[in-house]
């Protein structure tokens, strides 16, 4: 299977007759298609802007779990209770960054298909969401397969199967994933996986429109978190930092303890020269959920205020999440090949990344792959992946600085001013990056 996955270098941009198809969606939802509810399949935390995840259902409350747990002791051979409570498992995992969950989401599915071993929809679709939680995207394929070969008509099969050729770097296969999913079901879901074909893309206009259509047909609290969530984060891309604004302030009115809101409105008070509201809304997002991405944001920040100690505080909680992943053989995420680069070791940071690489040749991942090289002095070859990384149009701040960087690095200075302009279209993409990048601007255009 690994042999037949293609880089984002290689992937040309979508057909038109496929890129027509996948902005049809707006149309069709604009003459009225009726919503039906979205299926609950969870997904890989976020790797970054240009890495989200689709909506899915939230993490359980404690009485839905009850509740299933209550189910199965009553009904020990009922193979849709097992496989409701492993996908309730994933998603609590998911948001608590906890591997012991994913663990009693394994045993959950596996009893399931125990007790069904054949034609078991919902435990496929739960075991590949679960691979997918835990980035073992070749075994998220796999499993994604299964249940789509169960249940064609499955359009949360579908969603799985899309998540995992995405990963993979199968931009194309995930495309006509993305399209069988919405025929299917045109819900908050498949239209927010439509709108990150177009993010992936580059054009945040369509994206946005989709992202929209998809807040619009939530039928979930959650569902609306997550499509205010993305659009803060398109309006962002596009250096909106007061539409981004409004949009974090919306969606927080009516869910005051969104940690992926809270984070994505400190990512807009950075761009907005608000560092004090930015550590708050972080220092709030990672009190409710500990995920790296938050600590690391919140760590950096810390650090580019002069909060030395603080900052530390951070990287040494990252430091412990990153032993526990070791330990339990998981390949790395970019946030923590990212945090070994900037303030460990490079050499291990490129080792990090070439073992995340092996099976997840996603954009996100050659970014962090290109930044690690970088940091360790080989450039030529971060040159390689920084290209593979923004191949797809991806309007990434953060990736554009890291080539900006390396080919600065290279002599490359006509190319590393263009990167720069476009990744300070985001003012504050960054706590330490982004002061770097206009000073970098400023040096190249002094020295002519």
């Amino acid at each position: 299977m690994r042999d037949n996955v293609t880089t984002s270098q290689s992937t040309p941009p979508p057909s038109p007759e496929r890129s027509r198809r996948l902005r049809s969606i707006s149309l069709t939802l604009a003459l009225g298609v009726v919503m039906f509810t979205v299926g609950a399949v969870a997904l890989n935390p976020v790797d970054g802007a240009a890495a989200r995840p689709p909506a899915d259902s939230p993490a359980p409350a404690p009485g839905s779990l009850q509740a299933l747990q209550a189910r199965v002791t009553r009904l020990p051979k009922d193979p849709g209770g097992w496989a409701a409570l492993g996908m309730a498992y994933v998603q609590q995992g998911r948001t608590t960054a906890d591997p012991a969950t994913y663990a009693r989401a394994e045993k959950a599915l596996r009893t399931s298909l125990t007790v069904q071993s054949t034609g078991n929809t919902d435990a496929e679709i739960g075991m590949g969401a679960l691979a997918a939680a835990r980035h073992d995207f070749p075994i998220a394929l796999q499993w994604a397969l299964k249940a789509t070969t169960s249940d064609p008509y499955s359009a949360s099969a579908h969603g799985v199967l899309a998540d995992a050729y995405t990963q993979l770097g199968r931009y194309r296969d995930a495309e006509e994933a993305v399209q069988k999913m919405t025929d299917l079901r045109p819900d908050a879901a498949s239209l927010a996986r439509a709108s990150y074909v177009f993010e992936l893309r580059g054009d945040t206009g369509q994206a946005r429109n989709l992202m929209r259509r998809s807040l619009t047909a939530a039928a979930t609290p959650a569902e609306t978190g997550f499509a205010r969530t993305v659009l803060v984060s398109l309006a962002l891309q596009d250096g909106d930092a007061q539409g981004a604004l409004s949009e974090a302030q919306a969606g927080l009115r009516s869910a005051t303890g969104d940690s992926a809101l809270l984070e994505a409105r400190a990512r807009t008070y950075e761009a907005l020269s608000e560092p004090g509201k930015a550590v708050a809304d972080y220092q709030a997002a990672a009190a409710i959920a500990p995920l790296p991405h938050y600590v690391l944001a919140l760590g950096e920040l810390m650090q580019a205020l002069g909060r030395r100690g603080q900052a530390e505080t951070q990287y040494a909680l990252l430091r412990g999440q990153d032993r526990i992943r070791a330990n339990t053989k998981t390949p790395a995420d970019t946030d923590a090949i990212l945090f070994e680069a900037d303030h460990g070791s490079p050499e291990k940071a490129v080792s990090m990344a070439e073992e995340a690489l092996n099976d997840r040749p996603f954009i996100a991942v050659h970014d962090a792959y290109a930044w690690a090289l970088h940091q360790a002095g080989r450039n030529a070859e971060a040159l390689e992946h920084a290209d593979q990384a923004l191949a797809l149009g991806t309007r990434s701040a953060l990736y554009h600085y890291h080539r900006a960087v390396i080919h600065h690095a290279l002599g490359h200075r006509g190319a590393a001013r263009q990167d720069l302009n476009q990744a300070l279209r985001q003012p504050g993409f960054h706590p330490l990056h982004a002061g770097a990048a206009r000073a970098l601007l400023k040096r190249i255009d002094t020295t002519g």
